[in-house]
């Protein structure tokens, strides 16, 4: 019966992002959520579980109020939490979430498979699970649309870009999933009740050997441009000549000299 470890992530819900009156988005009555990838990797987990019995975890870095983010998480079925958080790990970068993640899995979880999403629904860098494999030195297959379990091996089918990938591995592993892998299920009343009686292994910055200085800064988050010109073109040969000087005029490419 499998150990099973599923990764999630505390968001802004883009729901709630309005645009500012200049460039800048605003985000100060923004509400937040488990990022949508990371709710179909909770999700597998658990149906993993009910498949195949074992036990599920769910772990999670983060600033010390995402404390409604455990409860959510915790209400879609895994049976405990951990919560590695400090007030400075609200920038982190990709690697140093890795870092801080196989740090805390080494010395204080038993683990056979670690699921994670595909990426996250803010910075979506795709890059924490692979980085988690390779510090953890197991097996890692990405962009997981199927997965089941054969004594101690993983099957599972990958998608690709002409096709899709069959492939076996051995536990311990990490898999990234894909969120064509399930639909994720709505916790209930009874769920979201439970959660809070479940136990959650809280870790501070002090518990940890490394140095996690917040390398990324968020100087500014514009919104996306999207006007138009509306400039209606022909195909005779002048016609390419005006898209062409209204290209150069714009400096989109370069004038020819």
């Amino acid at each position: 019966m499998p150990n099973i470890l599923c990764c999630f992530k505390w968001v802004a819900d883009e729901a709630y992002i309005r645009a500012s009156a200049g460039k800048e988005l605003d985000l100060e009555w923004v509400d937040y959520k488990i990022s949508d990838y990371d709710r179909n990797a909770i999700e597998e987990a658990v149906r993993l579980q009910e498949q195949y019995g074992g036990n599920v975890s769910a772990i999670t870095v983060g600033k010390p109020d995402d404390t409604k983010g455990l409860k959510d998480a915790l209400s879609r079925g895994p049976e405990k939490a951990y919560f590695i958080n400090d007030s400075s790990f609200q920038n982190l970068e990709p690697s140093q979430t890795a870092a801080i993640l196989a740090e805390v899995i080494k010395s204080q979880i038993d683990y056979d498979l670690i699921i994670c999403g595909e990426g996250s629904s803010d910075l979506y860098a795709q890059q924490v699970g692979p980085r988690l494999a390779e510090i953890l030195s197991i097996p890692c297959v990405s962009f997981i649309q199927k997965l089941d379990i054969e004594q101690n091996q993983l099957i599972v089918e990958r998608k690709v870009d002409d096709g899709v990938e069959v492939l076996s591995l051995p536990m311990p592993a990490l898999v990234t999933v894909l969120p064509d892998i399930n639909s994720p299920r709505i916790p209930g009343l009874k769920d979201t009740l439970s959660a809070s009686r479940k136990p959650v292994v809280d870790i501070g910055r002090d518990d940890l050997s490394g140095n996690f200085e917040s390398c990324l800064q968020t100087m500014a988050i514009n919104k996306a441009n999207m006007e138009r010109n509306g400039i209606k073109l022909g195909s005779e040969p002048q016609d390419i000549s005006q898209l062409v000087d209204a290209l150069v005029k714009q400096g989109v490419i370069g004038g020819v000299k």
